[in-house]
This record gives C-alpha cells, sequence and structure tokens, in this order.
C-alpha cells in the first residue's frame, strides 16, 4: 500500500467518512461499515482528498485532456482534483454538469471547460453504475471520449445475487475503460488490521467480504 492510500484512509476515519456498525445499504444488504465522501467538508480535508485523487491519477498512468465532475458530488471532488494536479504539474480544464438545464445567462447543462477529447471523471463510489452511464451518455453526446473513471472507494462487492461482477467490473467491461480508485476494501481490511484495536470489527467487515466480494479475476 502507498502512503498516499494510508493518509486517504485515516483521512476518511478522522472525518468519520469511513465509519463501522450497521447500515442498510440500498441493495438491501446490512454492512459492518459505510463510506459516505459528503463528510469532507473542511478546507483541509479537501485538499488533502484532491491529492489523494490525484496521486492515485498519476499513479495509473491514465491519460486525458479534461476533468468531469457528475453532480452533485463528483462537482467537488472534480474541483479540489484539478487544483491538486495543477499543484503537481499537471494542468488540466475542468467541467462539470448541471442535473437541469439553464434556460438563461449561457444555458445548457455543462459549465466550465468543454468536454472534449479524451474525459476523466471523478466520483466518490460506484454501487450500481447508473450515474456513470448516465455521464457516458453526456460525453457522448460531446463527441467526446472517456478516458476512466477516478473514484475513492472499491467496495469489490457484487453488484446483484445474479452476478459475480461488482458494479466496476461491470463499467469497465461494458465501456472498456479503466476504473481507478484511491484504496479498495482489501486496503483498508489491511489498514485495520495493522492499527484497530477493533478486532472484532475488522472480523465483521472480512466476513461481509467473504459473503458478498465481488470475483477477482471475472472471465
Amino acid at each position: 500500500m502507498q502512503q498516499y492510500q494510508r493518509d486517504f484512509i485515516q483521512l476518511a476515519l478522522d472525518h468519520e467518512v469511513l465509519c463501522f456498525g450497521e447500515f442498510t445499504l440500498k441493495s438491501g444488504r446490512r454492512s459492518p461499515y459505510f463510506f459516505n465522501a459528503g463528510r469532507f467538508h473542511h478546507g483541509a480535508a479537501l485538499s488533502a482528498l484532491g491529492h489523494a485523487y490525484a496521486e492515485a491519477i498519476l499513479a495509473s498512468g491514465v491519460e486525458f485532456d479534461v476533468i468531469f465532475g457528475p453532480a452533485y458530488k463528483g462537482i467537488p471532488l472534480g474541483a479540489v482534483t484539478a487544483v491538486a494536479l495543477a499543484q503537481k504539474g499537471v494542468d488540466k480544464p475542468f467541467c462539470y454538469n448541471r442535473k437541469e438545464a439553464k434556460a438563461h445567462g449561457e444555458g445548457g447543462t455543462l459549465v466550465g471547460a468543454p468536454l472534449e477529447g479524451k474525459v476523466l471523471i471523478i466520483d466518490d463510489v460506484i454501487t450500481a453504475g447508473t450515474a456513470v452511464r448516465e455521464v457516458m451518455e453526456i460525453i457522448a453526446n460531446h463527441d467526446a471520449e472517456a478516458a476512466g473513471v477516478v473514484i475513492g472507494l472499491n467496495r469489490q462487492e457484487r453488484a446483484g445475487e445474479d452476478t459475480e461482477l461488482s458494479a466496476i467490473q461491470q463499467v469497465e467491461r461494458d465501456y472498456n475503460i479503466p476504473v481507478i480508485s484511491i484504496v479498495q476494501l482489501d486496503d483498508i481490511i489491511s489498514y485495520l488490521s495493522e492499527e484497530s484495536q477493533d478486532r472484532d470489527t475488522v472480523q465483521k467487515i472480512i466476513e461481509y467480504r467473504q459473503r458478498y466480494g465481488a470475483a477477482e479475476h471475472p472471465g
């Protein structure tokens, strides 16, 4: 695990973005942990978050022309990532969408840089892949090309009971693009195993991973 990944996990713990207990997900599954990026709401935390995204992007080697932050959570994530990348010498334009078209002023649904060339999508997590599919339609309508998706956490969890694939693996398969995550659930398990004294929590997460985990190498 790289230092930026360890720093990201600790940042998520410090701000209770990553919390533990019993949470009912949209899927109906009862999870022993929950990840809520909306709790990164202080300036210093957002700055550190942007640097974590930037490090993951640079480590991946993905090539792109513009950063796209889908409404709503992707907007601040894309903005802080663009700033962090610029501070690391990679100055890229940033664009985001509105949920509803603006009828006055400049109009339209997009704000910021033109959506053109290779587009790197920034978001928090991919749960069902629905949001990504909406973004892919926006990108296609502007004759641009998706370069990949960058997220904070890969839950490594099957998208449904009738598939061995995660929503992330489905996106990679359907659109032939990489999904880059700052960390995945296995990284969190590893970090907690090293740092945490709460072995019961770690064991519950391991059991959840074993029960609902996606195939590592889908065929």
